[in-house]
């Protein structure tokens, strides 16, 4: 379908990291156990909406978008269905293509609104449930494990959790190799399809 259309798959998941950084492997004297010290206090938190973008022939693509949750009280904790079709929008202007967007079915996926934003706009965008609990299908996973690698050990606060989160996003950005890993990392295949005609 995508191909009959022109439309790149893209596939978008969420993903959030404190203060507390994820652990990592780290140099240290053989037979002393290292320790990393790392600040972890405060009850901020990055949230990331990434999306990756394929298109057969094409190269792959990277877009996301970052909510900061300070710990203020009154402060939306994650993203809101507005911030999902942001993002849609946002890819949309910046591919030109239709687009088969294919994500979990977390209740903010599910919101009417996001639902009547995708009937009003069938024409370029069609949603797709992926199964749930299946995160092995999902290349984005793939996005956030390389980012995660740049953070272990090491987060001081909330300012440089963002700064490191951005970086590094930014570097898969410019390596579409590493969406390509991704990808084949989930076992999917994106190509042409082959047309047959009768004689």
């Amino acid at each position: 379908m995508a191909a009959h259309l022109g439309a790149h798959i893209c596939f978008e998941d969420e993903t959030g990291q404190g203060l507390r950084p994820p652990k990592g492997r780290t140099w240290a004297l053989r037979g002393a156990r290292p320790v990393v010290r790392v600040l972890g206090r405060g009850s901020g938190r990055g949230n990331v909406a990434g999306v990756a973008c394929f298109r057969p022939g094409g190269r792959p693509r990277l877009f996301y978008r970052l909510h900061v949750y300070h710990g203020r009280k009154g402060e939306p904790k994650s993203f809101a269905w507005k911030g999902d079709r942001d993002l849609i929008v946002a890819v949309h202007q910046q591919l030109g293509t239709a687009l088969m967007w294919c994500w979990d079915n977390v209740n903010v996926h599910l919101d009417r609104r996001l639902v009547a934003f995708a009937v009003e706009h069938a024409t370029w965008l069609t949603l797709v449930q992926v199964p749930a609990y299946a995160p092995e299908l999902n290349p984005a996973e793939g996005v956030w494990s390389l980012m995660k690698r740049a953070i272990a050990n090491f987060v001081a606060d909330l300012r440089g959790l963002v700064r490191i989160v951005k970086r590094k996003l930014k570097k898969i950005q410019f390596r579409p190799d590493l969406l390509d890993g991704c990808l084949a990392e989930t076992g999917l295949v994106i190509e042409h399809s082959i047309s047959t005609s009768s004689t």
